[in-house]
């Protein structure tokens, strides 16, 4: 038993690097070729109405992944007060962001919740709950999307669009199973490894779905307008999503490179690559950078505040 643990343990981390190996030298290939000069130009092209705009819709985002924590608070009934639990959240999210689930996502929450008095076993449920929300979300946007047959594929990408379709129509249909199960099914819990996974109502479910998919389109609209509106929404949105679950194969923090990676590949016919490359810059300052500065010191004000709790 242990044999195949570490078997399967290798395996992974061969996949892994051999992934990021095979990104990096795609990366390279397209990006070599990138006029950088031409790339600061288009980041100078950038004028208040369209960076105000830019902050605007990625506030809104930040705030939509917050209301995750609070259906969480909901579902488990702990008693955090709201504003804390968006703080939390907000933190989480941004360092998520940035460094990857494990620290945001994962060692933020479990670091925070614990100091304000919260045991693991919800912290785990409040987070497991976010999770799920951000990922039937996506299922719902992107098998929409993909359905729809929105984004054409390059020649020679083996899975092709009609490919692309039926992966749709399958998210599609994993999204309709859970809402299904939250609304029918008699059992309502399952212990897992010791952990406890209660199903929430239907009404929680389609709130999940509800918020989670505003977030993801958010998201495509903030890059969209960062595009200077030059490519059609839904054809933003099929790409993000396209390499947003690519940066998740590649577990790289942030999917740095990854998303300039299927976006230049994509787009590259309809846009220079510098005007791809400069508007995703321009999505990770905003998106990223500026809320993690900001984290920062939310951060600090909850540890501050977590001791005096502790006293």
């Amino acid at each position: 038993m242990i044999d195949r643990h570490r078997a399967w343990t290798l395996f992974k981390r061969v996949l892994t690097v051999a992934f990021i190996s095979i990104v990096l030298v795609l990366l390279v290939t397209q990006l070599r070729d990138v006029d950088w000069g031409e790339v600061r130009a288009s980041l100078g092209r950038y004028q208040a109405p369209v960076l105000l705009l830019a902050f605007a819709l990625a506030a809104a985002s930040h705030a939509l992944y917050g209301l995750f924590d609070q259906i969480g608070r909901v579902y488990t009934g702990h008693r955090l007060a709201r504003l804390r639990v968006a703080r939390i959240a907000f933190v989480s999210y941004a360092f998520n962001l940035n460094m990857g689930a494990m620290i945001g996502g994962v060692g933020f929450r479990y670091r925070l919740y614990s100091r304000y008095g919260l045991d693991g076993a919800t912290i785990t449920r409040v987070m497991g709950l976010s999770v799920a929300a951000n990922w039937l979300g996506y299922l719902v946007v992107g098998g929409t999307v993909f359905a729809m047959r929105e984004i054409a594929l390059p020649a020679g990408w083996e899975i092709g669009t009609a490919g692309l379709q039926w992966i749709g129509f399958a998210m599609l249909a994993a999204a309709a199973g859970y809402l299904a199960a939250c609304g029918l099914s008699r059992r309502r819990s399952w212990t897992v490894r010791g952990h406890e996974i209660v199903l929430p109502s239907l009404r929680m479910a389609l709130l999940q779905v509800l918020i989670s998919s505003l977030n993801w389109m958010l998201i495509a609209a903030l890059i969209h307008v960062l595009l200077f509106g030059q490519v059609s929404y839904l054809t933003v949105l099929a790409v993000f999503l396209i390499s947003a679950i690519a940066g998740v194969l590649a577990h790289i923090p942030a999917g740095l490179g990854v998303i300039e990676l299927v976006f230049v590949t994509l787009l590259g016919h309809l846009l220079a690559p510098s005007e791809l490359i400069a508007a995703l810059f321009a999505y990770r300052a905003v998106y990223y950078l500026a809320p993690l500065a900001l984290a920062l010191f939310v951060y600090l004000h909850l540890e501050t505040r977590a001791k005096a709790h502790a006293q």
